[in-house]
């Protein structure tokens, strides 16, 4: 297992990360009981994953409790860094969601209870609040560090600009900023290489990845002529939204047949692709069961070719939105790094153009 620095702090995380959103969960997302989530954390911890990510929200705080249980028994918690997130709603008050200092507080509190610990190792924010200052919310998780109840903060599905704002609010008050984000990016969702791996290289911030097989339609399992008989896009699960199907089974032919010339699963070739991405630090995996934990964790050891990964940028490639082409019709002499990891790979398409 390879670890890498969670954005600019000192912290070393795994590149493979355990997801926990089944446990306790219903038969839609996948129902894992308390026994089968300790042996899926120690499968995990003994393959060299040192980080959990969980939620207050996850079936109502039962993942935070399983998690609990499983930490406080045989040393677990000195071997794992836990990860959790707060916005969404806890309650039937008109204070029990959001990202105010009151919400905040109260819920970091409750999920320590609920996790048995002393410390959340990564408190993130699960969600952006526009009801809510964002001073307001900084000024609060900036408080909950120094006291000692949280070491690291981040963000989770906020836009470019909701980053920036986060960003210049900690540092107009010289507080803790945020070390991490974590979104969704897929083979099939590449949406946040227009903004969010740009913002995240450019500040440092380590990016974190939810849903990488974007719930299940990437493991090579979904096919033009049929899918599996359960599974959460089976119940009717819409993360993420499909477009254009025709796109999605053309990356899925491309998964597979790399997947099958080199005997491992398509689900491993997706994953590996994303830990070669620029800027991405982990890839958060999950699983109904133990077969498929296995699976994805044998992902942390393949590495794809050049032309492999050439084959999947292409079938996988979005359109090139305002402004960026512009950018590489008219600033192509000044154009840094980050710039050309984004525009670089159209090059070709607008000389032929």
């Amino acid at each position: 297992m390879e670890y890498r620095y969670l954005g600019r702090s000192g912290l070393k995380v795994s590149t493979l990360t355990m997801g926990t959103m089944t446990f306790g969960g219903s038969e839609k997302v996948g129902h894992t009981e308390q026994a089968d989530a300790t042996r899926q954390i120690d499968m995990c911890l003994d393959a060299g994953i040192n980080l959990l990510d969980t939620a207050n929200v996850y079936n109502a705080g039962v993942s935070e409790e399983m998690i609990g249980v499983a930490l406080a028994e045989n040393g677990r918690r000195n071997r794992t860094l836990v990860a959790t997130k707060v916005r969404f709603k806890m309650g039937d008050g008109p204070n029990q969601i959001g990202l105010s200092r009151h919400h905040i507080i109260e819920q970091c509190k409750a999920s320590l209870r609920r996790l048995k610990t002393d410390v959340i190792d990564l408190y993130q924010v699960h969600e952006w609040d526009g009801m809510t200052p964002i001073e307001e919310t900084m000024e609060a998780l900036d408080t909950l560090v120094r006291h000692g109840h949280v070491r690291y903060i981040g963000c989770s599905n906020f836009s470019g600009w909701h980053i920036s704002k986060a960003l210049a609010a900690a540092r107009e008050r010289q507080g803790e900023r945020f070390v991490s984000q974590q979104i969704h990016y897929t083979l099939h969702s590449r949406e946040a290489e227009y903004e969010l791996v740009p913002i995240s290289q450019d500040q440092g911030l380590g990016i974190l990845i939810w849903s990488p097989l974007a719930g299940g339609l990437l493991s090579g399992k979904y096919r033009r002529d049929g899918g599996p008989d359960s599974g959460r896009h089976v119940g009717g699960f819409r993360e993420p939204p499909v477009y254009d199907w025709e796109r999605l089974y053309n990356i899925i032919d491309t998964i597979v047949a790399i997947a099958e010339g080199r005997g491992v699963s398509g689900a491993q070739v997706a994953l590996a692709w994303l830990l070669g991405r620029p800027g991405v630090t982990s890839v958060i995996i999950g699983g109904r069961s133990d077969a498929q934990f296995k699976d994805n964790l044998a992902a942390a050891e393949l590495k794809l070719s050049a032309e492999e990964r050439a084959r999947l940028d292409a079938v996988s490639q979005p359109p090139l939105l305002y402004p960026y082409w512009h950018q590489s019709f008219t600033a192509q002499d000044r154009l840094g790094k980050i710039d050309l990891d984004l525009i670089g790979p159209y090059a070709e398409d607008f000389k032929r153009g």
